[in-house]
């Protein structure tokens, strides 16, 4: 079990997760994210370790299989930027997320704040017929 406080190893532990493998227990998350941890991402925000873990689990359940692979980890005091592709398998298909975790950690090495950047649209509705098309279109005129 991953104990605080946590260096790039424990990191690249923490943010590893291949296909077939389970995701880390409650009691898990507990040992490294404090009782009051902020979690944002592009699909939620929320507060609480509870809330946290319930969001994780949703994740999971929704989910065939999950897989999480670390890239690039950087440290400076209490800061941790983590550079990361996250595949989610849901009734057949895959979708591939690349994104990074600005991770705080307080006093005591607890996660305190976790939040997450990637790209939710372009993923998830790419390899969908006709809408993949229209938002192929929308980040052409938009984005690019």
């Amino acid at each position: 079990m991953l104990t605080p406080p946590l260096d790039a190893q424990k990191i690249r532990e923490l943010f590893t997760k291949p296909y077939g493998i389970a995701a880390p227990t409650a009691e898990q998350w507990k040992a490294i994210y404090a009782h009051n941890v902020e979690f944002i991402d592009p699909t939620q925000t929320t507060s609480g370790v509870e809330s946290y873990i319930r969001a994780q689990q949703s994740l999971m359940q929704r989910c065939d299989d999950v897989f999480l692979e670390t890239g690039c980890v950087a440290i400076e005091n209490n800061v941790a930027f983590i550079e990361w592709r996250m595949g989610l398998k849901i009734k057949g298909i895959e979708f591939i997320y690349p994104g990074a975790t600005r991770l705080v950690f307080g006093s005591d090495g607890l996660i305190i704040k976790h939040r997450d950047y990637f790209d939710f649209v372009g993923p998830t509705f790419e390899p969908v017929p006709i809408i993949g098309n229209f938002v192929r279109w929308i980040y052409k005129r938009f984005v690019s």
